[in-house]
């Protein structure tokens, strides 16, 4: 049943008043102004991120996959970079009790076809504990490579698992020097991860 106000120029709660052409465009064309500057500030801080400095570290650090512990350079899969998803995790959590915002990242970050034909490889990283994490996601069908970092230093683990600024993207390159990986995040907005 659709009810609408006998006064059709009155405001309902919650929405904006009807008003004229000219005043829509006026409004407009003042919030296009705002959205332009948002839009140029959000490609310079972009590009400052592209610009931050990487840390090298051990790549032979151990992360805990479905075929047990792997060094963190086979996550490569032979390729010269990594992509990582790092996925929030509450331990003992059902299923459904996992970060909703990384729940729905990893869902549309099924397939890394695109990036594997040009020589990037693609992994979610978790603090999770692998027996939980391999149950998840079997449960949720996810196709990706998953690993988990529990117990491991930062830059591969760290504090991230338990804050909701901690889901993050990370590309890692392998370093010239064998056995070793630089490795530079990108935290996602904040808004993406639940609390």
């Amino acid at each position: 049943m659709k009810t609408t106000p006998s006064d059709p120029a009155a405001t309902l709660p919650g929405r904006p008043p009807v008003v004229d052409p000219a005043t829509w465009q006026a409004a407009r064309d003042e919030l296009l102004v705002r959205e332009k500057a948002h839009t140029r500030e959000g490609d310079a801080l972009a590009a400052a991120r592209r610009r931050l400095p990487m840390v090298e570290f051990d790549g032979t650090v151990e992360v805990v996959g479905p075929d047990g512990p792997v060094p963190f350079l086979d996550l490569f899969q032979g390729r010269d970079e990594l992509v990582v998803y790092k996925h929030m995790w509450y331990d003992g959590a059902p299923h459904q009790g996992q970060c909703e915002g990384c729940t729905t990242a990893a869902w549309h970050l099924r397939d890394a076809v695109y990036l594997n034909a040009r020589g990037v490889s693609f992994a979610v990283l978790t603090t999770g504990r692998w027996d939980e994490v391999a149950s998840y996601t079997e449960f949720m069908g996810y196709t990706q490579p998953w690993y988990s970092v529990r117990d491991l230093d930062e830059p591969i683990a760290g504090r991230w698992g338990t804050s909701p600024a901690s889901c993050a993207t990370a590309t890692a390159r392998s370093s010239p020097t064998p056995r070793r990986v630089a490795a530079s995040s990108r935290p996602t907005a904040p808004s993406a991860c639940s609390t």
